[in-house]
């Protein structure tokens, strides 16, 4: 692929996209090239795409494709296809009459040399720095960020389930790849009756007991396998196949191998060690389907999903541009996995937008971001001041609404202090880890909570003496101060501008599909989400361009066809 520069429009094709739309709004994609020309240069992926060998198509014009695709939710075939045959496409992309477009294969080679690349976030950058040229976007102002979850673009499996199609998806690859290997060591009669189908495709066994033993035979099966490729007489590029090393973490997190006084290995499946097991991998390692080993099983409140997460930001600024308020858009999509907090996933952001140039003076965000540790380093690293609920204080006496709470105490950081209400002062400061992050202990004296008249309203414990138990002193004066500000009016209406992010989710979900992954593993995923917010930009200008109400609610041309048939 050598970069060069998008054709033109063929003049046949503006004629034909003018005389079609005289009088009316345009199409997006002829608003995208008259507006913003040659969006994704060539030279801007050339390093994804060889420089010799046969020609290739221009992979900047193949990432407006992608781009478009989201902007109607296509499929790849369906997006090939309207390169081929929509007069509006042909002219974004600079194409005559007589251009046969590609294979629809094509989107989807193009999309693995990106991700393998690294340049996922490439197209959104683009249109970005694109947008600060125009003065649609800039630093400082107010910026807004949700998440939501994403669901996994692979079958749900339970252990037994997983681990027979862990050894089955192996199997196949390796009769694929050494089919004279396999037949050598394995019963392919035997073999091919359990794994010759996928496990959804067949009932399981009702009975316990004979689900217990299915596992057994999965767990055996598995083993035997590993142990006949790591064998000293296999080829070594076995061991190296991905199915194979999925398989061997799949066996490692589910079964346990032990040598009875026989000298014989026995294989056991692995349970909680609540249970009396010998516990189970944390939900972040375990992996969840070995045809997606990024995906993972995560719950939030009700919601109980196996896939990702996907964390929205969008401006909300309301500044004017061109004698009309700025349109509000995104300017980070971030795809972590499932079992990533939210609060864990606020500094990345930071960062990233930070890169961008884009980081706010404001950031609105709910209290699933909210912790005193993020609020410090928000204005600290980035100058932005997180407006965010925050927990109140759960102590007994806060929550009774009676007595002493932490509140009432004051505290003296620099000379390590603290004095309760009644003028007593704390007899010992410890710094400490509690849950791997920083905390401060503080204790007061027996001998000064024994004889205290109040003390029933200040502690009830055992021992008899008040403790506390503090974060480092800029995190406890942030949190102190959102306390008090939180059940103010002011700045409960101020925080009412976050809401206006669910409505971008919800238009991501609508438009792009945004809750449901298109492809298999998180690089892929977050190529997606990146695509996907940069055709939800281009929706949003195209309307702001036209003077038009922004709809929330857009379907595809395919899902407004069958509406049309259902009515």
């Amino acid at each position: 692929m050598q970069p060069e520069s998008w054709p033109e429009p063929a003049p046949v094709v503006a004629w034909a996209v003018r005389a079609k739309n005289y009088g009316r709004v345009v199409p997006l994609p002829v608003a995208v090239r008259d507006r913003l020309g040659e969006l994704f240069p060539d030279v801007e992926f050339a390093e994804a795409f060889g420089s010799t060998g046969p020609a290739g198509w221009s992979p900047g014009r193949l990432a407006l494709v992608t781009v478009f695709q989201m902007v109607e939710n296509l499929t790849d075939r369906q997006a090939a296809d309207a390169v081929r045959d929509r007069l509006s496409w042909m002219y974004a992309l600079g194409l005559d009459l007589a251009d046969t477009g590609f294979d629809h294969s094509v989107l989807s080679q193009f999309r693995t040399r990106v991700v393998e690349h690294g340049l996922e976030e490439k197209v959104l950058d683009l249109l970005l720095a694109r947008l600060v040229g125009l003065g649609l976007l800039a630093a400082g102002g107010k910026a807004r960020t949700d998440s939501t979850h994403v669901v996994s673009a692979v079958r749900d499996l339970n252990r037994l389930e997983l681990a027979g199609e862990a050894v089955r998806a192996a199997i196949q690859v390796l009769a694929a790849a050494a089919p004279d290997w396999v037949a050598a060591v394995v019963d392919v009669p035997g073999w091919t009756a359990r794994y010759d189908t996928r496990v959804d495709t067949w009932r399981m066994p009702t009975s316990q007991a004979k689900r217990d033993q299915l596992a057994l035979a999965y767990g055996r099966d598995g083993h035997a396998l590993l142990a006949a490729i790591y064998d000293r007489r296999s080829p070594g590029w076995l061991a190296e196949l991905p199915a194979v090393q999925t398989l061997r973490v799949v066996l490692l997190q589910n079964y346990t191998v032990t040598v009875d006084a026989r000298g014989r290995e026995v294989v056991r499946r692995r349970e909680k060690a609540s249970q009396g097991g010998d516990g189970l991998p944390p939900g972040h390692l375990r992996i969840a389907s070995p045809y997606d080993i990024d995906t993972r099983w995560s719950v939030k409140r009700d919601m109980f999903w196996n896939g990702f997460k996907l964390h929205v930001t969008e401006t909300c600024t309301g500044e004017p541009c061109d004698n009309r308020a700025r349109p509000n858009l995104i300017t980070n999509v971030a795809t972590t996995e499932g079992t990533v907090p939210d609060a864990a996933a606020l500094e990345p952001v930071h960062a990233r937008l930070a890169d961008r140039g884009l980081g706010p003076a404001e950031h609105y965000v709910d209290s699933g971001y909210a912790s005193a540790d993020n609020i410090v380093a928000a204005k600290s690293d980035y100058g932005i001041a997180l407006i965010t609920p925050v927990l109140l204080d759960n102590s007994a006496q806060a929550r009774a609404g009676a007595g002493f709470a932490a509140a009432n105490f004051t505290i003296d950081f620099k000379h390590q202090s603290a004095t309760c209400p009644q003028g007593a002062h704390s007899s010992s400061w410890t710094p400490a880890i509690q849950r791997g992050n920083p905390v401060i202990v503080v204790k007061f004296a027996n001998a000064v909570c024994g004889p205290c008249p109040v003390r029933e309203q200040c502690t009830t414990s055992a021992i008899g003496r008040r403790q506390l138990t503090l974060h480092p002193a800029a995190a406890t004066q942030a949190l102190r101060a959102r306390r008090t500000e939180q059940t103010e009016t002011r700045w409960q209406t101020d925080y009412a501008l976050r809401c206006g992010i669910e409505g971008t989710i919800g238009q991501a979900v609508t438009v792009t599909g945004a809750r449901r992954a298109r492809y298999r593993g998180i690089t892929k995923t977050r190529l997606e989400h990146n695509y996907s917010a940069a055709a939800l930009n281009l929706i949003r200008l195209h309307a702001w361009w036209n003077d038009q109400p922004l709809d929330r609610s857009r379907t595809s041309h395919l899902a407004r066809l069958e509406l049309s048939l259902a009515a």
